[in-house]
């Protein structure tokens, strides 16, 4: 089965749809010597240092990048992804550079070979949970009804079968990020990127979550770069990655880990279990912060109503990643031009 192919059984529904996602040939991004500098008025900030990065070279794998705010990792991520052209270096996917493509090369490649995951799923509220799944699949030009009855699938596969017509304001916050999940996986790309992913979720939900986004990207044969502040997200990735000031610090030696070999070696159908765990919270998005999560509140801070993160204040949606790689940020060569709400900063 070659990459981004299906069998065509239109008989088949719901769940029996999962064992046809697509599956893709395993492949590696390797990046050298990437600088990336940021123009402004009469000033100059070096986002990323001469970094060399890899991810797959030895098969499927799911590299958490980490660093203080400001080191660089969205960057790397973006740069990796082609949504930012490098100022030099090189990144070699599928023995083509994506630094030296055309814009509109980048942009089919984000369409056929990557998927995307941001930190509050960044769902169309006014789609259902299959439309949002469905975008990528129409933006390539596959037909509504295939694009539905893959949807469908995929979102059953994460055992979000009941929910093809929610909207994202009916659905719990890791139930919103599974969706975004599916949105990722419908494709089957090569690379997935996922952008603090369990960022706007608590603990427990963002666990969940978590195993969900490995199991299905490793047992699809596709790799994962998660951009992440926390230690217990890392914890559970191949190897680790630190920056710091746009340089890489270290790196874990390669390892593959008894929970890694786990999640390659399933089927990419969740444990009914881990799905049930990922639905603890209540219906609408997860606190960001958690007032609970803060002992120096005071008690009439935590009385009051919990503040859910809205997907409108964070990075925008995966339609305008695909089709206009500059249109998520107003100036991407000043970092200091950002909005303090949208979560692309240098960090």
């Amino acid at each position: 089965m070659t990459q981004n192919s299906v069998i065509q059984n239109p008989a088949l529904t719901g769940p029996e749809i999962a064992n046809e996602m697509p599956r893709v040939t395993p492949a590696a991004l390797n990046a050298q010597r990437l600088e990336l500098s940021y123009e402004g008025t009469g000033t100059s900030t070096r986002a990323l240092r001469g970094v060399d990065f890899s991810v797959g070279i030895g098969g499927p794998e799911a590299v958490a990048v980490m660093g203080p705010s400001g080191s660089g990792k969205s960057s790397l991520l973006h740069v990796l992804a082609g949504i930012l052209s490098p100022s030099a270096g090189t990144v070699l996917w599928r023995g083509e550079d994506i630094a030296a493509m055309k814009d509109a090369q980048r942009t089919r490649l984000r369409r056929t070979d990557f998927g995307f995951v941001f930190q509050s799923g960044q769902l169309l509220p006014e789609l259902s949970a299959s439309e949002n799944v469905m975008i990528p699949l129409l933006l390539a030009k596959t037909s509504r009804s295939e694009a539905q009855r893959r949807a469908n699938g995929m979102l059953a596969a994460l055992g979000l079968g009941g929910m093809f017509d929610k909207r994202p304001g009916q659905l719990s916050g890791g139930q919103a990020q599974r969706v975004a999940i599916a949105r990722a996986l419908v494709t089957g790309p090569g690379l997935v990127f996922a952008d603090e992913p369990t960022g706007a979720l608590d603990r427990t939900t963002g666990a969940a979550v978590l195993q969900l986004l490995i199991q299905q990207t490793l047992s699809r044969g596709a790799s994962l770069v998660v951009v992440t502040h926390d230690p217990e997200v890392a914890r559970v990735c191949s190897r680790t990655v630190y920056l710091e000031d746009g340089v890489v610090v270290s790196s874990t030696a390669p390892q593959q880990s008894a929970q890694t070999t786990a999640v390659q070696e399933q089927q990419p159908v969740p444990a009914p279990a881990v799905a049930a765990a990922a639905d603890q919270v209540q219906t609408g998005f997860a606190p960001a912060h958690p007032a609970q999560a803060n002992p120096a509140q005071s008690g009439a801070q935590q009385a009051g109503p919990v503040q859910y993160a809205s997907p409108a204040q964070h990075v925008p949606n995966p339609a305008q990643y695909a089709q206009h790689p500059s249109a998520h940020r107003p100036a991407v060569q000043n970092p200091m031009a950002y909005p303090a709400a949208d979560q692309g900063e240098r960090r």
